[in-house]
């Protein structure tokens, strides 16, 4: 394994941080919010150690004050992840530090955390095994991993309100925390990133997000297609058509007024593309509060939201949401024609829902109090 050994002095606040494909990020989700978490622990006297699914073998030692925990492994894919989590949870119960696990996708490797004596909170993420993407015996295993984490948790976080009441049907009251993720505000960017795209400020709808159906891509697609719009669309994400229908199904279904990029993580180029949006589409239909979500609104953008209870809890009634194609193509037609007041009042309804809710210092305050009551 390539790190030094994990510091396991007395007296120290110490956490090992399980369940991501490790940091710097290079992903969104879990590796995203790690990215804050971590670092702000270590601000605040704590020692941090992530714990990395290394490829290459050659992994750095820290970043940002946080030890890398690093497991060089050549497998990728599921079977990858299954097996650099279970490697992760037999090392990390041998050490005597409080474990932070993000995700209760393989919570049965949480039974040698248990067997150890090792304080394990889990962070539960969404109800993964009602996704309709997963095949049967996938929910099978997810389901199965959410009774376990249920089991083998000392304490539970639950990124939203819904979430936490799901939660409270399987377990004894008290074992559960709310507490949402949280976004930087975005007061400046440069629009000069806006220029490879062919786009300007306030001229066009965003869409950021994993290509799935239920994330109402091609709904999204389909209701800005239906009639020219003199303005753009620009949707995010890695399409592979040659491999995947439905990514070859929304790309059919665009009109020359749909940009693909592609993926990008650059911040700045992100940061800039939701700051000079006039809308940020978000199409989810299931989970909990989605950090894309919760960074839109930091930038901030007016947002359109699908319909359902996840949803409307993040982005409160200053938000627009749509429930169908239809819906969703009558709400393009009312946004892209505001006017600026309408538009200002509509991003400050965003920027007010962020500042209540979601602000790092609310939330990863929240983690560090919450964390403090369970260390050894």
């Amino acid at each position: 394994m390539a790190a030094d050994p994990i510091d396991s002095s007395p007296g120290r606040k110490r956490l090992s941080i399980l369940g991501t494909r490790g940091l710097p990020s290079a992903h969104s989700g879990f590796e995203s919010f790690v990215a804050r978490l971590a670092p702000y622990l270590v601000a605040h006297g704590w020692d941090v150690a992530v714990w990395c699914q290394d490829e290459t073998g050659k992994g750095a030692a820290d970043w940002q004050g946080v030890h890398l925990v690093q497991i060089p492994d050549q497998r990728g894919g599921s079977l990858g992840s299954i097996i650099f989590d279970a490697k992760s949870a037999w090392r990390a119960a041998a050490e005597d530090r409080l474990v932070l696990t993000m995700g209760y996708n393989t919570a049965v490797f949480g039974l040698l955390l248990r067997a150890r004596g090792r304080t394990n909170i889990y962070n539960m993420d969404g109800i993964e095994w009602r996704r309709a993407k997963w095949s049967l015996p996938v929910k099978i295993w997810f389901f199965i991993n959410e009774l376990f984490a249920c089991a083998v948790s000392n304490h539970l976080i639950a990124d939203h309100p819904a979430i936490a009441a799901h939660l409270a049907r399987r377990l004894a009251g008290g074992k559960t925390t709310m507490i949402p993720y949280c976004a930087d505000p975005v007061p400046h960017a440069d629009p000069a990133h806006l220029a490879p795209l062919g786009v300007q400020p306030d001229r066009y709808a965003l869409v950021i997000c994993r290509p799935e159906p239920e994330n109402s891509i091609l709904d999204i697609v389909r209701a800005f297609s239906q009639k020219p719009r003199g303005q753009k669309l620009i949707v995010l994400g890695s399409y592979r058509p040659e491999t995947n229908p439905y990514h070859a199904q929304v790309l059919k279904a665009a009109s020359p007024e749909v940009i693909f990029p592609g993926a990008i993580f650059d911040d700045a180029i992100v940061g800039a593309l939701r700051r000079f949006a006039r809308v940020y589409v978000h199409g989810h239909q299931v989970g909990g509060t989605n950090p894309s979500l919760v960074e839109a609104m930091a930038a901030p953008a007016a947002v359109l939201a699908r319909d359902n209870r996840f949803n409307r809890w993040v982005a409160g009634p200053g938000a627009t949401y749509f429930e169908d194609e239809q819906d969703c193509a009558r709400a393009f037609e009312q946004i892209l024609c505001m006017t600026s007041a309408e538009l200002a009042t509509a991003r400050a309804a965003s920027a007010a829902r962020h500042a209540q809710l979601f602000t790092p210092d609310k939330v990863l305050g929240a983690y560090k109090t919450l964390l403090e009551r369970f260390l050894p």
